[in-house]
C-alpha cells in the first residue's frame, strides 16, 4: 500500500512539473497595440530574423500585386509575405542555497526544470541558466541553444550555502541590457525559482521582461517572501503544489 501511494504521489508531482513548465513557456509579450494585436514583424529590413518581405515564390498576393498594376509577366506577381521567426531565450535563475533541501523542494524543481529545458530543446529555443548559491551567483549556460547536456548538468545539481539571490538579480539586468543591444528582436522569457528566504532583504531590481517565479517553499512555517517578491519583480506566481 505504501509503495502504491508513494507511486501516485510521484506520478503527481510529475503530472505538476509538466504543467508549470507549459506554463511558463507559454508565456508570451504583452501587446502595446491593444488585445487583439498581432506581433509585428523587426524594423531590420535585412536579416533571417528582419521585416516581413516578399517571396519569390508560394501563394499570390493579389492586393499587392494589383497595386502594381496589371500583371503582364510572371516577375509582375507579388507573392505574400513571409516572416522570420523571432528567436525566444529563456533565462533561468535557480535558488539552491541549502533551506531549498527540506521537504524535497530542489528535488521537484529538478523535475519541473528537466520538462522545461527538454521543450526549449524541442523548440529550439536558447537558453540562460544561473545558479544562486554559496558565495556568489554563477552562471552554466549564457545564451546557448538548449541541449542535452543540461539533463546531465541538472542532474548533479546540489543545494547548500547562502543565497545570493540578490547578486544574481543585479547580474540578470545587467547581463539582458547587453544581451538586448545585440539580438533586439530576441524574444525573452524569465523564470526565477525560489523558496524566497533571505537572509538579508532590500529592493529588488527591475526586470522589464516577462516571467514566471516558481515558489518551492514547503513546511509547516512559510514564510511567504517570494509571492511578494514576485510581485516587486513585476512578473507571475505559481507554486510548485499548484
Amino acid at each position: 500500500m505504501g509503495r502504491v501511494s508513494g507511486a501516485t504521489a510521484s506520478h503527481g508531482r510529475a503530472s505538476r512539473s509538466a504543467e508549470l513548465a507549459k506554463k511558463a513557456l507559454g508565456i508570451r509579450p504583452r501587446s502595446t497595440a491593444g488585445a487583439d494585436a498581432k506581433p509585428r514583424p523587426g524594423i531590420l529590413e535585412q536579416g533571417r530574423l528582419g521585416a516581413s518581405r516578399y517571396a519569390e515564390n508560394g501563394a499570390i498576393d493579389w492586393v499587392q500585386t494589383l497595386l502594381r498594376g496589371r500583371p503582364k509577366t510572371r516577375e509582375d506577381l507579388a507573392h505574400k509575405a513571409r516572416k522570420g521567426a523571432a528567436q525566444e531565450l529563456w533565462l533561468v535563475v535557480i535558488d539552491a542555497s541549502a533551506s531549498t533541501r527540506r521537504n524535497q523542494a530542489l528535488s521537484d524543481a529538478k523535475g519541473l526544470l528537466a520538462q522545461l529545458f527538454d521543450d526549449a530543446y524541442r523548440q529550439r529555443a536558447r537558453v540562460a541558466v544561473m545558479t544562486a548559491s554559496g558565495s556568489a551567483p554563477q552562471w552554466h549556460v549564457s545564451g546557448a541553444k538548449a541541449s542535452k547536456a543540461l539533463d546531465q548538468w541538472l542532474e548533479g545539481l546540489g543545494a547548500g550555502g547562502g543565497t545570493p539571490l540578490l547578486d544574481a538579480l543585479h547580474e540578470v539586468v545587467r547581463w539582458l541590457e547587453v544581451r538586448r543591444k545585440q539580438f533586439s528582436q530576441e524574444q525573452q522569457r524569465f523564470l526565477l525559482v525560489t523558496d524566497g528566504r533571505l537572509k538579508e532583504r532590500s529592493s529588488l531590481p527591475g526586470l522589464d521582461c516577462l516571467g514566471l517565479l516558481i515558489d518551492i517553499e514547503r513546511g509547516p512555517i512559510r514564510l511567504g517572501r517570494a509571492r511578494q517578491m514576485a510581485a516587486e519583480l513585476g512578473i507571475d506566481y505559481q507554486h510548485i503544489d499548484g
